[in-house]
């Protein structure tokens, strides 16, 4: 909402300045989004009048002209403006003005004098056009300054309106507010009913009452639709930003701007028979004033009069029935329009009008009468005419209800947090011109037809605090009992594991919940997706299962842009109707961490060669996850990843986790050009940790020993390794797999696989003999339990 803040005054004058009426309102809740000058700086420009003019001896787009100024004697002025005529009236910079950007000197133009200069509207930096001098009324005082007489100290204030503020859509809304917030007095334009000078009148039927519920308009006969607009009303338009197009349809404006309430102007020769609001017939088209033709919606409420379709209700006249220059009777119209109606039609169709604007936000049911009283005034003081009687038509129950709100003053307070008396309540309820009747404790309150926005009590206790003021309010901090919560040994944080994956050079990524439906098919083979009923974008409508496709987005992102090495890692929540196999009410919601590694192992450099990271260098960035407890890897099947080269992770027997290698089809369809390693483990069983336990060092030296042993190619190493720590005495503290062997000496369906035994006592130095035995009793369990046999 742009508006002139001197008819603002005109109607309420606070004794503030520009700056604390922009605050003030900006703290009431009505945002002053900008205020800027009508005009720059410029001083020493008066009015002057042209008295003649004649061509410049040595320049033939130059003239000399004879200028009065309001001096003794006239002026002469060297103007190179297209439009100079005798007669006119222009504003003129004295020698000594200073413009923006420029300072009128006494001056010689090609040989003649000059003394000042004639002005157009750019070079005061009042408009744009440049086209020729600023024409001035022909009833404007010579001499006079033109700062005064032009109004240019006038200011521009930008509203940044709330959509329940419809109210303020009006120089009268605001005004009404500065008087409610400052108890300035409220100056509004007087409006009596205008005596009607003959009969005719045309009938109105409201076919869709529900779209409005009242309709007023009346027949103006004799009207001069050529007169021209008064400068006073021209300046108060163009500085609200609306364009003058001639004075009837800047009186409807005017009107629009002043009250809040759109009219529209049909000229009445184009009518056939009564006015009809309804709703279009199949196929019905419409030819609106902006050249636009369109096919009217079912739901689309129409003004018609017998025979054809005139205008879109509240948004749009026809440009067949519109008021031109040969208009001579009007048919003006003041309506009421419900909300739901009107709302998005118009940016349903392509376009905005003030109009829909203002009805899809809610206009006061109870102006259209007064509107149409002032509108028809003023045209009749600007274009003449013989004003009709004018024509009601009320549907009294679609007209929307007033419902009276219960205002507790224990809730003011507990809401606000302050001690607001009820004597301060009433007097706000009073400002704001609000009905009330005291009931004890509490108001019952009935919001005016202008108010929209008052419907349960938490709105009335929003303008308690808009009129108290909410600089008024005290900021506290807010006070609580604050407990030290227990940090139990067994469990970390998730920033924790944050740090830790850092640590090992992976990058934390944040990606949306919702992915694409092609990543649920081809990294978890979902078919039972979890739909988004509307999703911000039309390729993310389901929510993800899996962290891994959201990787591997970040790693086809990454590849697009020449990145060849790439470490990341997502902490995130996955999304399913079923946990553990099993159906879940509502949804089931676990948080997951995801990695993903691609590209070589290292940062390339001089001392350690090239190498694309592998299965087992993820593997070692898994186990480290786990701290000290011991995950095992078990051969399994995913639909992302590569057949031979996936593992669930397992603790305790129960599975937690995935990890391996892309699916080759994956890499290919996503062009990743390598394939990289990813896992996906559920935070659970990270977060977990062992309690710790001492252990005594031992002061004596360990003992190592190697045992190479060969068995079936198809026995998984767990096993083997498994039954050979069941079968070790407390001697041994490690078992590890140092070598695997396929090749001469072996047979081929065997391998060969070197343990690294370490023993060691805490109170004694192990006998070579202690150490044989057991290093015996390992082969021997490992024969009888694996068929294992000691490799020759």
């Amino acid at each position: 909402m742009q508006f002139s803040i001197s008819w603002l005054r005109s109607m309420a004058d606070p004794s503030l300045d520009n700056a604390a009426l922009a605050h003030l309102l900006t703290m009431a809740g009505l945002e002053v989004e900008d205020v800027r000058a009508v005009a720059p700086s410029f001083d020493n420009v008066v009015i002057a009048r042209v008295l003649s003019t004649e061509k410049h001896p040595d320049a033939d787009k130059l003239k000399l002209c004879k200028v009065d100024v309001g001096q003794s004697e006239p002026l002469q002025i060297v103007c190179g403006a297209p439009n100079v005529v005798p007669g006119m009236r222009v504003p003129c910079a004295l020698v000594g003005a200073k413009l923006p950007g420029i300072e009128i000197k006494q001056a010689k133009v090609r040989g003649i004098e000059s003394s000042g200069m004639l002005c157009s509207a750019k070079e005061l930096g009042i408009a744009d056009d440049s086209s020729g001098l600023m024409l001035l009324p022909d009833d404007a005082p010579v001499g006079k300054n033109v700062r005064e007489a032009l109004d240019l100290d006038d200011s521009v204030f930008t509203l940044k309106l709330t959509p329940n503020r419809a109210d303020c859509l009006s120089i009268s809304g605001i005004a009404r507010e500065v008087t409610v917030l400052t108890g300035a007095p409220l100056n509004m334009p007087a409006i009596a009913p205008v005596v009607p000078m003959h009969s005719d009148q045309r009938t109105v039927i409201l076919d869709a009452p529900d779209a409005c519920a009242r309709y007023c308009g009346r027949i103006i006969r004799g009207v001069n639709a050529k007169a021209p607009t008064p400068v006073w009303m021209k300046q108060r338009l163009e500085r609200c930003g609306v364009r003058c197009i001639s004075a009837v349809v800047d009186v409807t404006n005017y009107v629009m701007l002043e009250l809040g309430q759109p009219l529209h102007a049909f000229d009445n020769a184009c009518l056939s028979g009564a006015i009809h609001v309804r709703y279009p017939q199949d196929g019905e088209t419409l030819q609106l004033l902006n050249d636009q033709t369109v096919t009217l919606g079912g739901d689309t409420a129409l003004i018609a009069d017998d025979t054809r379709a005139l205008a879109l209700a509240g948004i749009m006249g026809g440009a067949d029935s519109g008021v031109t220059g040969s208009t001579v009777d009007l048919f003006l119209e003041s309506a009421f329009f419900a909300p739901d109606v009107i709302a998005g039609k118009a940016r349903g169709l392509g376009f905005s009008s003030d109009a829909s604007y203002r009805y899809e936000r809610g206009v006061d049911f109870e102006l259209q009468r007064p509107a149409i009283e002032r509108a028809t005034q003023l045209i009749l003081d600007l274009c003449g005419g013989r004003p009709g009687p004018v024509v009601e038509a009320i549907a009294a129950k679609q007209l929307p209800q007033r419902k009276p709100v219960r205002l507790r003053c224990e809730k003011v307070n507990k809401v606000l947090g302050i001690e607001l008396p009820a004597a301060e309540i009433l007097l706000c309820l009073t400002r704001l011109g609000f009905a009330h009747i005291r009931e004890g404790d509490s108001f019952l309150v009935t919001p005016p037809s202008r108010r929209f926005d008052i419907e349960i009590e938490e709105d009335l206790i929003e303008e308690m605090a808009r009129l108290h003021g909410y600089d008024n309010i005290p900021s506290r901090p807010p006070r609580g009992i604050v407990a030290m919560m227990p940090s139990p040994e067994t469990r970390r944080t998730p920033m924790q594991l944050r740090h830790q994956m850092a640590d090992r050079d992976y990058q934390e990524v944040i990606n949306f919940s919702f992915v694409e439906r092609a990543w649920e098919k081809d990294f978890c083979d979902n078919d039972t997706q979890l739909r988004l009923a509307n999703p911000i974008a039309s390729q993310m409508d389901v929510m993800r299962s899996s962290l891994i496709g959201s990787l591997v987005g970040n790693l086809s992102t990454n590849r697009k842009r020449q990145a060849t090495r790439v470490r990341v890692f997502e902490i995130g929540r996955c999304f399913s109707r079923s946990q553990h196999g099993k159906p879940v009410a509502g949804f089931n919601q676990p948080l997951r961490l995801a990695g993903l590694c691609a590209g070589p192992a290292l940062r390339e450099q001089w001392g350690i060669p090239t190498r694309l990271v592998d299965f087992y260098d993820v593997k070692a960035d898994v186990e480290s996850l786990f701290g000290d407890r011991s995950p095992m890897f078990e051969k399994t099947q995913h639909p992302a990843l590569h057949p031979g080269r996936a593992a669930a992770i397992l603790l305790k027997d129960r599975q937690v986790g995935i990890l391996g290698e892309l699916h080759p089809r994956l890499v290919q369809k996503y062009e990743l050009g390598t394939a990289p390693v990813v896992f996906e483990i559920v935070m659970d069983a990270l977060l977990e940790m062992s309690v710790t336990e001492y252990r005594e060092v031992s002061r004596f030296p360990a003992v190592v020993r190697d045992l190479a042993l060969t068995v079936d190619q198809s026995l998984p190493l767990k096993s083997l390794l498994d039954g050979l720590r069941r079968a070790s005495p407390k001697l041994v503290i490690a078992i590890e797999l140092f070598d695997v062997y396929h090749g001469k000496g072996i047979a081929e369906s065997r391998k060969s696989l070197a343990f690294r035994i370490v023993m060691q006592d805490t109170q004694r130095t192990l006998t070579d003999a202690e150490v044989e035995d057991v290093v015996t009793s390992l082969a021997l369990a490992a024969k009888d339990s694996f068929g294992a046999e000691l490799r020759q």
